[in-house]
């Protein structure tokens, strides 16, 4: 039993059950779990995940004291809460804990079970088992240990599909997730060739059921794989592929705005001819008018494609613009990100730069104070960002028409101090008065 769900063996209030407390406690265990098990099954179609885990864990409990510990169920109950760990929280030492418990059950039950029916029973837990530990291993960065589970997993599923135990939909389904998750591994293991293989594998499978409006993030990943080699050609070709179908099929919104994004970045990275600055512009607006409708203008995500936005400007010698839209995201940013924050420094010396260049210099100087005195409270005086900062406010401060100014901000200080102060012929407290 692991530690995360130690805890969540006991009985649960009854307001949770729907039974008095009489009731639930007569409950025969069989009962129980037959409770659990349904409400795990409602609530993971209601995407109460957290309370979903818990039933589970229930299940596993009631499951032991209701058949023992060598049943099938048992291994089924121990592999239904891995998987769940892993796609509801990203659990994976979790997943793994629970489905290598399921693993170890499986010889034991298909042993003791001579049924036809329970054989394959265990094939379909094994199969999971599987999946779980490929995507936990994934997620743990145990590559080797990932690529052998979902090769496994493959096999387990060509047996399945031969005894009739699989229809083909659900052969394709599980084929899709296989083949994306190797490609996932083969891309981390920087095996572009067997990563982009899987991909055309994906490709294929999608094709032959009928379901082209799910092959865009197929191109997505082939972009991605592309781009790693260097090929950026070929990564706009895909990722361009993959915008075609996500405006066509109505993918979603954000999807659409993400690869208008992708795009733009690409193309002004392979920014060689005329055409490609042009169609980087297009594919940035049209991102940020999809973000902007669809998330809003504080949504993080819209934010950074502003920036992103406003660094191609100032390559492409459009430093007004630039400036611009940066003064006006200086309020959604301190909204989102709050006062004292990166996103707002960075802005200001994006501003305060650009400034500089243009001989704003008190301009300047203003904007790099601000952004000093908030790098200054996030990194510290003796960080690298703060000293560059605080370099460049005092080669500010030595412009005459900076100098200047605080010159006579100085004398206006020093004067209002004086007026402040009582003369000798008007003290309140003089001799005359008393």
């Amino acid at each position: 039993m692991g530690s995360t769900d130690r805890g969540m063996y006991a009985s649960p209030p009854c307001s949770q059950t729907g039974y008095t407390k009489r009731e639930f406690i007569m409950m025969a265990p069989e009962e129980k779990l037959k409770h659990f098990d349904n409400r795990a099954q409602a609530r993971d179609h209601n995407r109460e995940f957290d309370a979903c885990i818990q039933d589970l864990v229930r299940c596993v409990a009631l499951t032991r004291l209701v058949y023992g510990d060598g049943h099938l169920k048992l291994a089924q109950a121990h592999a239904r809460l891995a998987k769940a760990y892993l796609q509801f929280k990203g659990w994976a030492p979790q997943a793994q804990e629970h489905s290598a418990l399921a693993r170890e059950l499986l010889p034991f039950c298909s042993s003791v079970s001579p049924r036809r029916g329970e054989k394959l029973q265990a094939l379909m837990c094994l199969l999971d088992i599987h999946l779980t530990q490929g995507g936990a291993s994934l997620l743990t960065a145990n590559l080797e240990e990932a690529e052998s589970s979902f090769l496994e997993a493959e096999q387990v599923l060509e047996q399945l599909h031969l005894q009739g135990a699989i229809n083909q939909e659900e052969k394709m389904k599980t084929e899709l997730e296989i083949s994306s998750a190797l490609s996932r591994v083969y891309r981390r293991q920087s095996r572009h060739k067997e990563a982009l293989s899987q991909c055309e594998k994906s490709l294929q499978r999608l094709e032959d059921c009928g379901k082209p409006e799910k092959t865009c993030s197929v191109y997505r990943d082939m972009a991605a794989i592309e781009q790693g080699k260097g090929h950026l050609d070929r990564a706009i070709e895909h990722l361009s592929k993959a915008h075609a179908i996500a405006v066509s099929h109505s993918s979603g919104e954000l999807e659409e705005a993400q690869i208008s994004h992708s795009l733009a970045l690409m193309l002004s990275a392979a920014a060689t001819e005329p055409h490609h600055n042009e169609s980087a512009g297009h594919y940035f607006e049209q991102s940020l008018s999809v973000y902007k409708s669809s998330a809003g203008p504080q949504d993080p995500a819209f934010l950074a494609a502003q920036d992103d936005f406003c660094h191609f400007l100032l390559l492409n010698g459009q430093q007004e613009r630039c400036v611009e839209i940066q003064r006006a995201s200086l309020a959604p940013k301190r909204s989102a990100f709050g006062d004292l924050s990166a996103e707002v420094s960075d802005t200001l010396q994006l501003i305060g730069s650009v400034d500089m260049s243009e001989g704003r210099m008190k301009q300047a100087h203003r904007t790099m104070t601000k952004c000093l005195e908030i790098q200054s409270l996030l990194y510290g005086p003796q960080h690298k960002k703060t000293k560059a900062t605080q370099k460049a406010v005092d080669m500010l401060a030595r412009a005459p028409e900076v100098a200047e100014r605080q010159r006579q901000g100085t004398r206006k200080t020093k004067n209002l101090t004086l007026s402040a102060l009582p003369s000798s012929g008007n003290d309140g407290n003089s001799m005359s008065d008393s």
